[in-house]
């Protein structure tokens, strides 16, 4: 068992899209991030992942300034590389290209090596109504069970 210590959790992700297939990143950090990961502070929930010149970067990912780097710091919303192999890469640029998926990052964490890990997902958008149905199917679901669990 892979014991994960959750850093960050795009938790609208699920509901704003259908999630396709998921795949595990590593992700290229500066030491100074890492430090800000470590103290649990980052933010993906209006980031996305997008294919330039032949790699997959995530965009628009908040990891704060880790206040005692003073000069050596980063910064908070740059670009990061993440770190796929190369038959993911043109899987992932091929989906988004041809069939308009989109690259979207779910959660953030430290693996039980306690390397910073990025899960994401290949993902088709959602319109209103069927997010409404979603939702109404998940809680008839939640009901349904609550109502066994009572009777029984």
């Amino acid at each position: 068992m892979t014991s994960r210590r959750l850093i960050a959790e795009n938790r609208r992700a699920r509901r704003d899209y259908e999630i396709e297939e998921t795949f595990e990143a590593g992700i290229m950090l500066l030491g100074s991030e890492v430090k800000a990961l470590r103290e649990g502070r980052a933010n993906i929930a209006e980031s996305y992942a997008s294919d330039e010149d032949g790699a997959i970067y995530l965009i628009n990912a908040h990891i704060p300034e880790y206040a005692p780097a003073n000069r050596a710091n980063h910064e908070p919303r740059r670009r990061r590389k993440l770190l796929l192999h190369r038959k993911e890469v043109g899987k992932l640029a091929g989906a988004v290209q041809r069939e308009g998926r989109t690259i979207v990052p779910l959660k953030l964490y430290f693996n039980d090596r306690g390397i910073a890990k990025i899960e994401i997902g290949l993902a088709k958008g959602r319109k209103m109504h069927d997010k409404r149905g979603v939702e109404q199917k998940r809680d008839w679901q939640r009901q349904k069970a609550r109502l066994l669990r009572d009777r029984g």
